[in-house]
């Protein structure tokens, strides 16, 4: 099985669309902290046309990846690292309800794909020589994402992708002093299965510890 995983619907908008590609871009680093956006460049990147391009920026605005400015233009945000303890302080009250509902959840269609993970996660022993970090850390936020949609509310869902898709890039700028990152990927072994089983509180458990893990593993490498 691929690492990569289809846990949001498929949106038919050019907007969303547009959104979730520049997103992508900006929590992989690919557009750099501080770089200067084109509106026209990314548009013909893309493919799409100014009008998405342009709603997408307001909502990344929105999810603190950009910034925008009067008279200067829009500009991917800087990654401040000091805040990794206001990120990982929120997470830790959230997470653990997210896990906890998605454990409770009883939606087929929602634990076939959990299954799904649970069943390529398995496969994860040699993963990160054969595919590299970036296929570890993109599986990565696209696991966290299917446990907050399976969590069955939205509410919780979307502030959740926005400091996930933070962390992530504070992740990404320690990454090349890390030894390692699969073993933190691994831990969702366990997640998963206490989800897939229903134990809400150990599910839990280990999605508080996952958090505190990932703050000390980013600590540990500043």
């Amino acid at each position: 099985m691929s690492t990569r995983l289809d846990v949001a619907p498929t949106s038919t908008s050019l907007a969303d669309q547009a959104y979730q590609a520049i997103r992508d871009r900006l929590i992989m680093l690919d557009i750099a902290p501080g770089e200067p956006i084109n509106e026209g460049r990314l548009s013909e990147e893309f493919g799409f046309g100014r009008t998405p391009v342009r709603e997408a920026l307001k909502r990344l605005e929105t999810d603190h990846l950009v910034a925008s400015f009067p008279r200067r233009g829009t500009f991917a945000t800087t990654v401040d690292i000091t805040e990794l303890a206001a990120i990982s302080e929120v997470r830790q009250l959230l997470e653990p309800l997210a896990a906890r509902k998605a454990a409770l959840n009883t939606n087929e269609a929602v634990r076939d794909q959990l299954r799904e993970v649970s069943a390529a996660l398995e496969s994860l022993d040699s993963l990160e020589a054969g595919r590299g970090r970036r296929e570890l850390m993109e599986y990565d936020l696209e696991v966290h994402r299917l446990i907050y949609r399976a969590a069955g509310n939205h509410h919780l869902q979307e502030p959740l992708i926005r400091l996930d898709n933070l962390a992530t890039r504070i992740w990404c700028v320690v990454l090349d002093r890390l030894p390692s990152v699969q073993d933190h990927i691994v831990e969702h072994r366990d997640l998963i299965q206490a989800i897939l089983e229903g134990d809400a509180d150990r599910a839990a458990r280990l999605a508080a510890d996952h958090v505190g893990h990932f703050e000390s593993m980013v600590r540990a490498a500043l």
